[in-house]
């Protein structure tokens, strides 16, 4: 399967590099792939043999060991105590073939840390449940006893309640227990709601392969000249006016938005199809996909933070999305889902995100009026380059009634208001809420426990306006679309506060679990 695999790669890579490079340079011609494609699949398929025979992996009793290279030998030993996640996914033929890939991730990194390639269904899951169980009892065995711990008297009364949730939760080779399932019509609510910027790369592949159109034009398609015409567009970019130009330009972006809009509420249909949320002792259990079918698990104890995110759409329709981040990695990063639930109705995603940390995200604080003043200032000026833009463009082309470019400063005021309406904060005895962003709105519940660093920010303009930002690191790694967690413009000694608070609450928290071995977050939320 691995050789199968490879060889197709190895046959594929020739036709677009011959494709690409033939119509840039002169030399190269199309007949190249005939021959160069089967060269590429025999040394593809040669490889994956090669791969196959030099990969090797054990479970051991302490760490997962595995080894691979052809040229450059690896040898890796992963403890258990590092090990975040470990997921199962299959495609379509391999599900067929009854094969699936095992993805480990561990802390301190975005990537994978091991991958093992083409192992039976049986074996895939034999290795999740022993990796699941054999991390469990190194947690366990991890926690040191404390001077405040009861006495030998108390301690079966205290430790009764921990021992009877643990009986009552299946182990791990029970059956999950159902937390949530995506229904039909929330998955397609969920993909019509949402919009994913990945899913602009189709609309790209596509004009990529439609530049041999007979347009005339270079590396326009035809059809994009063909759907601007009735605007007023060129037939042609040989000797056109500016006026026709910027009609194809508007016109493209907007075909390019629909085919980016249309690929992406494909992808999340086929993504998040028959997604399924579970329990398993301690553990989070889920399983997606329509095409690539995934499942995974995610300790309760290296869960860094839950976010409930939300755009304006879903808000209208009363819907919501739960997400988690574990030290492995941070939502939508690339390395497996972290939804706990995608898409369900507003009241119950609060519900489950206070269920599960105990924290209702309610009561915010908001930032000083003065804030709000300086959104308005910084999106005015924004409006004014618009403006200047259009004058100066006008200077070197035909452009007329440049000056209706200031329209834009109408979207000022209201713009200004909903970036500072959408801000809050609440500092709880247990956890610390943090709301942000109106096209994507996040309110992220951190545990004090969590909390790595606490860092206060002060720009040039805050300095002035006696102004500052309050970053909240913790230990999972962040993506360019999900930042770290931030307290926007709050005054400095309200900042100063919760910089402080937040520290001791820290200290406090990590004490209060040293005494106890509490996950800090509930796995019970239905």
């Amino acid at each position: 399967m691995l050789a199968l695999q490879r060889g197709v790669t190895g046959f594929s890579m020739p036709f677009f590099f011959v494709m690409v490079a033939a119509s840039v340079v002169d030399f190269v011609a199309i007949g190249w792939v005939f021959w160069l494609a089967p060269i590429g699949f025999v040394a593809g398929a040669g490889y994956g043999i090669a791969h196959y025979y030099r990969f090797g992996y054990a479970v051991t009793a302490d760490t997962v060991d595995v080894s691979s290279g052809v040229f450059s030998r690896r040898s890796r030993e992963i403890p258990y105590r590092r090990i975040q996640n470990v997921d199962v996914s299959q495609g379509l033929l391999q599900r067929v073939l009854g094969v699936a890939i095992v993805s480990i991730e561990t802390a301190g990194g975005g990537d994978t840390e091991a991958t093992l390639h083409f192992v039976s269904e049986e074996e895939a899951e034999r290795i999740r449940s022993e990796i699941r169980r054999l991390t469990a009892a190194t947690a366990e065995s991890t926690v040191e006893p404390d001077a405040d711990r009861p006495g030998p008297a108390d301690e079966s009364a205290s430790a009764s309640p921990s021992e009877s949730t643990r009986r009552d939760r299946p182990g791990d080779g029970a059956t999950p227990t159902q937390l949530f399932e995506l229904e039909a019509e929330e998955l397609l609510l969920y993909a019509l709601s949402s919009f994913r910027w990945g899913a602009a790369i189709f609309p790209l592949v596509l004009v990529l392969f439609l530049t041999g159109s007979d347009s005339g034009s270079g590396l326009v398609p035809a059809f994009v000249f063909d759907a601007a015409r009735p605007f007023g567009g060129p037939a042609t970019l040989e000797g056109v006016s500016i006026g026709p130009v910027l009609v194809l330009i508007a016109v493209s972006l907007v075909q390019w938005s629909v085919f980016t809009y249309v690929s992406s509420a494909i992808y999340t249909v086929a993504n998040y199809y028959g997604f399924r949320l579970g329990r398993a002792g301690d553990d989070f259990v889920y399983e997606r996909g329509l095409i690539q079918r995934y499942s995974g698990s995610i300790p309760a104890d290296k869960v860094q933070s839950v976010t409930i995110a939300e755009n304006p759409l879903q808000r209208l329709l009363g819907y919501a999305g739960l997400w988690v981040e574990t030290a492995g990695y941070g939502p939508d990063s690339g390395d497996g889902s972290q939804a706990t639930v995608p898409m369900a109705r507003r009241d119950r995603v609060h519900r489950f995100a206070e269920d599960l940390t105990g924290a209702e995200p309610s009561g915010f604080q908001s930032p000083p009026p003065l804030a709000r003043r300086r959104y308005f200032v910084r999106y005015a000026l924004l409006a004014a380059v618009v403006v200047v833009a259009a004058f100066g463009l006008a200077q070197v082309s035909a452009l007329e009634r440049w000056y209706l470019a200031a329209v834009v400063f109408v979207a000022v005021p209201p713009a200004a208001h909903l970036r500072y309406a959408n801000l809050g904060y609440v500092v709880g005895a247990d956890h610390l809420v943090i709301r942000t962003g109106f096209w994507k709105r996040r309110t992220t519940v951190i545990p004090y426990y969590r909390i790595q660093t606490v860092a206060t920010r002060r720009s040039v303009f805050q300095r002035r306006l006696e102004l500052a930002s309050l970053t909240v690191d913790t230990a999972s790694s962040r993506t360019f679309v999900w930042g770290t967690p931030t307290i926007y413009d709050i005054d400095l000694e309200t900042a100063r506060e919760i910089h402080g608070t937040s520290r001791e609450r820290l200290q406090s928290a990590l004490r209060d679990r040293a005494r106890s071995d509490d996950l800090g977050l509930s796995v019970d939320f239905t």
